[in-house]
């Protein structure tokens, strides 16, 4: 079995969309391992754009795409995206979609106790998309979790909604929101549990046989390292573990021993949400970036904060997530710059600093360290060929392989999936 993972190596929106769908033209399987309706891809094919949530990239190729067990589901929203892609004559049904049986559902209160939270937060918010997917994972962790295959229970849903509602009306009373009664509850679950549960599969059992069988799998991750919830920028997190060594446990399919990580970066680095980001540009340039590089979230909408290309960060990722390669994307929104800047480095305190600190504190005072280059007014939109960039665009690359240790492997010039310089095929490294 050949088994490739993409993986955001700095805060996610990394344009991973576009690799993504390269490799799912290719793979036999697509599988979404953690995160929930919160992420997003978009997906240029002949000029038509497909937005995707929670549905796996290979819907769009009609190839074989799971929903593993790491994933929070809401299940309104999966009807609500299948809809969507019908319109764009796109058909998703259980013969190429499958749900692991233990998915984690996302009710209407896991979404109204994620915003009361978060409005409760203040100044202090943490940027958070309001859609219920941290409360599904703590009550996932906390064992009270409703999963997809209790909807085939309904002689258990009574109790079961009982006791998540005794933990959610609490909080919700407490901090002035409006409660919910079990009959909505279990009107809500009766009514869409026919509309999901044909999708519902032994996704444990699949990934094996496709182990054996020796299919091309590719496993698809949402967010980014930076957004791990134990080796991110807590609490600026996302709820889920976002690293590769997730995939095998957030689809049941056990370690892959021929496994190839490719990293995606930008040729500078955005955030979207609250928390620190100390390459962040505060001026014009950061305006320009953001206006040149359509810098607006997929699923939210919010623009994202933008600044220069941290080597540091995306070193960090390379030795947590193990990675192989980066795919760097959006290298033609830096065009026509007369200087370009890798943070290489921080100052904290007075101090040079090597590394990323994990206290909030300490980061939010870190300093950026650049290293200054020059920038180049050959285009690269559109490129096909190293030999087609100048030399100062190939040395703004090499520098990046240098200061992260990881090879350029893809590189994007454009949203387009032909604009892409490729100097190793994943599935066949």
């Amino acid at each position: 079995m050949s088994s490739v993972t993409v993986i955001g190596a700095q805060w996610g929106d990394e344009g991973k969309g576009k690799i993504v769908d390269w490799l799912a033209s290719r793979a036999d399987v697509v599988v979404r391992f953690q995160g929930g309706h919160n992420a997003g891809h978009t997906l240029v094919i002949n000029g038509k754009s497909y937005k995707l949530s929670l549905l796996p990239s290979g819907v769009i190729r009609n190839k074989i795409s799971i929903i593993g067990n790491g994933v929070v589901v809401d299940p309104q929203a999966l009807l609500n995206e299948i809809a969507r892609f019908a319109e764009q004559g796109i058909n998703v049904t259980p013969a190429n979609l499958k749900i692991a049986e233990n998915v984690p559902l996302i009710l209407p209160s896991h979404a109204a106790l994620d915003q009361a939270r978060e409005k409760a937060r203040g100044e202090r918010k943490i940027g958070t998309t309001g859609r219920g997917i941290g409360p599904a994972y703590e009550d996932k962790v906390a064992r009270r979790a409703i999963r997809l295959c209790d909807l085939s229970e309904p002689e258990t849903l009574n109790w079961r909604i009982d006791e998540i509602l005794s933990h959610h009306n609490t909080l919700l009373k407490a901090l002035g929101e409006k409660t919910f009664t079990k009959e909505a509850v279990l009107a809500y679950l009766t009514e869409i549990a026919p509309k999901v549960l044909p999708f519902m599969a032994p996704v444990w059992e699949l990934m094996s046989d496709y182990q054996e069988q020796n299919k091309s799998i590719l496993f698809e991750g949402a967010q980014a390292i930076m957004l791990d919830v134990d080796h991110g920028t807590y609490p600026f997190v996302t709820s889920s573990n976002t690293v590769p060594a997730q995939a095998a446990i957030g689809s049941g399919s056990g370690l892959c021993a021929n496994n190839y990580v490719l990293g995606i970066a930008k040729a500078y680095t955005t955030r979207v949400g609250e928390g620190p980001f100390p390459s962040e540009l505060h001026d014009e340039m950061g305006d320009r970036i953001r206006e040149k590089g359509r810098e607006f979230g997929t699923v939210t909408g919010r623009p994202r904060r933008c600044g220069w290309f941290d080597a540091v960060l995306v070193r960090r990722a390379a030795k947590i997530g193990g990675l192989k390669g980066l795919a760097l994307m959006k290298l033609d929104v830096l065009d026509g710059l007369k200087e370009v800047k890798i943070c290489v480095g921080y100052q904290l305190d007075g101090q040079k600093c090597e590394r990323f600190p994990l206290t909030l504190g300490a980061q939010k005072r870190l300093e950026p360290i650049y290293e200054v280059l020059p920038g180049w007014n050959k285009p690269t939109y559109g490129m096909r060929s190293m030999q087609d960039l100048s030399a100062e665009a190939v040395n703004y690359i090499k520098r990046i392989e240098i200061l992260t240790g990881l090879p350029v492997d893809v590189l994007s010039t454009s949203p387009e999936r032909e604009d892409t310089i490729m100097s190793l095929d994943p599935f066949n490294k």
